[in-house]
């Protein structure tokens, strides 16, 4: 286990410079620039262009920018006017992180039951059920499903908050009733997906030939279903959650801008409109770290569920 963990940190050493190394190229090459504005005078531009370091050729810029993160700084944030890019992302990040782990926790308290029922149940009302709620459940776009639940919860029957976060600082219910909907939002779709994926790899399970073997010793069918068929049914839905994972906890930008939440998801696509080049970096350098950090748990996670995988080739 040891050795997985050190070869996924050193992968991560090629992965962080190929991918900071596109971005920052794919970055510059863009039309446009982050002081251009009709009302900004030429001279002004070329001044600020020159504070900010962004008259040098672009290798050697990477080059700082290099330097700049191995001593944990990103820069200042250019539409922000030199203020510290940590300053506006980590409190964004902890938001976002929030946000995507209450969805995904949902996601699999739903998925994964409804998933194993379905494939118990096969061709019955429960199974069509499953299907066809896991069904509305991915064509239903957040962006849709966001303003529904509002008009629901909050407007008709005033249960929960329309919109807004509270921090966990204000009290456990505040906290919870602000989180609900906008999690039950990001998390929905997430929940369809791994109900189909449950199903369809429960079914593989289920008919394999080790499977009868249990039946026929005459175990009982709660026993052969979770002993046996789910822990090997749920590799490839761990698979699935890896990049899942990555993607719910650095934040939903429909979700977030339905439900006014300050994750980091607004500064990403604000920083790329703006061309904020130390803000954009910053979030792709999070983002490939998460990525990272979360493939990493997905290998641990394979050996738990069955010792029997090996990571040795």
């Amino acid at each position: 286990m040891l050795r997985v963990i050190i070869r996924r940190l050193l992968w991560f050493i090629p992965v962080f410079f190929v991918v900071t190394g596109l971005t920052f190229v794919t970055m510059h090459a863009l039309p446009g620039g982050p002081f251009d504005s009709d009302k900004t005078p030429p001279a002004l531009i070329q001044q600020m262009e020159e504070v900010f370091g962004l008259n040098r050729p672009v290798p050697e810029q990477y080059l700082i920018w290099l330097s700049n993160v191995a001593q944990l700084k990103f820069g200042p944030s250019l539409s922000a006017r030199g203020k510290p890019v940590e300053g506006f992302l980590l409190p964004g990040l902890a938001v976002s992180a929030q946000l995507g782990l209450f969805a995904l926790l949902f996601a699999l308290a739903v998925g994964v039951p409804a998933g194993i029922t379905a494939a118990m149940h096969r061709g019955s009302w429960r199974d069509r059920s499953a299907t066809l709620v896991a069904i509305i459940g991915v064509s239903v776009p957040a962006i849709v499903l966001g303003p529904v639940l509002q008009y629901i919860f909050a407007l008709q029957l005033g249960w929960l908050p329309v919109a807004q976060w509270e921090s966990l600082s204000a009290g456990l219910i505040p906290y919870l009733s602000h989180i609900i909907l906008p999690a039950v939002t990001l998390g929905a779709g997430l929940s369809a997906i791994i109900a189909r994926l449950t199903r369809a790899s429960m079914l593989s399970v289920l008919g394999e030939d080790y499977i009868r073997t249990a039946h026929a010793k005459g175990l009982a069918r709660r026993t052969v279903t979770v002993r046996h068929a789910l822990r090997n049914a749920l590799i490839p839905v761990v698979t699935y959650l890896g990049p899942l994972a990555a993607a719910v906890l650095t934040g939903s930008l429909v979700v977030e801008q339905i439900f006014a939440i300050p994750g980091m998801g607004r500064y990403f696509v604000s920083s790329i409109s703006a061309r904020d080049y130390p803000m954009v970096m910053a979030v792709v350098v999070l983002y490939a770290l998460i990525i990272v950090g979360v493939n990493l748990v997905v290998d641990i996670l394979y050996t738990v569920i069955d010792p029997r995988i090996g990571h040795g080739n």
